[in-house]
């Protein structure tokens, strides 16, 4: 199917597929600290990227979060676009230190800024999916210790309290945490997301009160508002090197890492077994009830997927990564594998029995973009979609609830530790000019939008 004027390909999900239905959803994705600037405007307050921008060495080329696509004066024409292209819905986050104060008091110009965004939405007939936190905590809550202080679970739970009684019957859906293992992990063990700490030991805490405070927001939210609720988890097949018993144990380890320890415990109330084998000196701190309260019932689970992890026994209790040579990779570095996501969807409809519908809240893929003639030739990410878009298909065909696809991303952005270099977007951003250039992907998208609704 010709999708663009340049004659540049998007493989379309076949015939017969639920995907063509009207109430299959497509939509863009975004997260705040990403692309709305505006960092001291309006009562903002610092987050704790903005402390770790600040920090020499953390991010690519000193690059922050100040300006990004100044989105925050920016949206309407960002959402013309969106409408111009099809997309029916539009995930964002909301900045928790854009609405909230260190006494936690509400900052009404903050919240104002999202009502504003939320009534272009409504004009443009596009439905608002919002999450709560997409990694930006507020520093002073850091400086009392952060995701290490169960405190800040409360906290969370006050934060979702205001957002839903402010924007009440606005949100179609709301979205606790985003991708809780990077902030857990990379933020805690690996110091490459803020707030920059190193203990397997801290990263497990953290994990726990993350999906503490999650189950507390969930009650706030259905007290307040008859949004769905849910939880979006990043997820990455994993595959042994080797059939040998030490990588294939290794490949459990790396799973249950990557993916179990985040949805055992919202779907069946306990961590994965294999994490004592791995950080056999780590323990989340579970004090009676935080199970029960983890465990709350989900009316929708995001997943976002991107890449294959292929891995190795470090001949200890762990894994090491043995990448494969010759595959295709993007930008990133990430190794292309559509099959995976098909699997896990699979895997997880077996594993979990009270599994909710699921959304793939984010795929797609950085390229080294660049504006030529007026226009961005980015056929691997075409591809890339197309056949994701087939792997989900596939799942579906064997009875998992997918109802949704959001690509990652409408707008090239700060992509944190890596700073403006990875460009994710479907619409390329000049962060000098801020002006905005459609790639081939959107043009393919927009394409192929037109011919879903023509036909639904």
């Amino acid at each position: 199917m010709t999708v663009s004027s340049q004659d540049v390909q998007l493989v379309a999900p076949p015939a017969g597929s639920a995907m063509w239905r009207k109430d299959f959803l497509f939509g863009a994705a975004t997260a705040s600290f990403q692309i709305e600037g505006a960092s001291h405007v309006d009562g903002r307050l610092p987050s704790i990227w903005d402390t770790y921008c600040a920090t020499p060495g953390r991010v690519h080329n000193g690059d922050t979060g100040e300006v990004a696509c100044d989105h925050y004066h920016r949206y309407a024409a960002d959402f013309a676009t969106l409408a111009n292209l099809g997309f029916g819905a539009y995930r964002f986050s909301i900045a928790w230190p854009r609405v909230m104060d260190e006494h936690g008091r509400p900052n009404s110009r903050g919240i104002d800024f999202y009502k504003r965004l939320l009534d272009a939405l409504d004009e443009l007939d596009i439905q608002a999916y919002a999450t709560l936190y997409h990694w930006d905590l507020p520093q002073h809550l850091q400086d009392r210790g952060g995701w290490l202080n169960r405190d800040t679970a409360q906290r969370f739970a006050d934060y979702a309290d205001l957002m839903s009684r402010a924007l009440s019957g606005r949100i179609k859906g709301w979205m606790t945490l985003n991708e809780p293992w990077c902030s857990a992990y990379l933020g805690h063990a690996e110091g490459r997301h803020a707030p920059g700490l190193t203990s397997t030991s801290y990263a497990v805490e953290a994990m726990h009160h993350l999906l503490l405070g999650h189950g507390l927001a969930v009650s706030a939210l259905r007290a307040n508002d008859r949004a769905a609720v849910g939880l979006v988890a990043n997820v990455n097949a994993v595959t042994p090197a080797s059939g040998s018993e030490a990588d294939r144990t290794a490949a459990a380890r790396a799973h249950a890492s990557s993916n179990l320890w985040v949805l055992d415990p919202l779907m069946l109330g306990r961590y994965p077994e294999e994490l004592g084998q791995l950080w056999p000196d780590a323990r989340a701190p579970i004090r009676p009830g935080d199970m029960e309260i983890i465990q709350a019932p989900l009316d929708f689970l995001g997943i976002n997927y991107y890449f294959r992890s292929v891995v190795a026994s470090d001949g200890a209790n762990g894994f090491k990564d043995a990448p494969l040579a010759n595959v295709e990779r993007t930008q990133m570095g990430w190794e292309v594998h559509p099959d995976g996501l098909r699997d896990l969807l699979i895997g997880f409809k077996q594993r979990y029995p009270e599994l909710p519908p699921i959304y793939i809240t984010e795929n797609g893929m950085a390229s080294d973009d660049r504006v030529t003639d007026g226009g961005v030739r980015d056929e691997q990410r075409m591809r890339y979609i197309g056949r994701h878009l087939a792997a989900v298909d596939q799942a579906m065909r064997q009875g998992v609830d997918v109802r949704g696809y959001f690509v990652w991303s409408l707008l090239d952005n700060f992509e944190w530790a890596y700073g403006y270099e990875k460009r994710f977007g479907i619409v390329h951003v000049d962060y000098g000019t801020q002006v905005r250039t459609l790639k081939d992907s959107a043009h393919a998208l927009k394409e192929f939008l037109s011919q879903r609704a023509t036909s639904a």
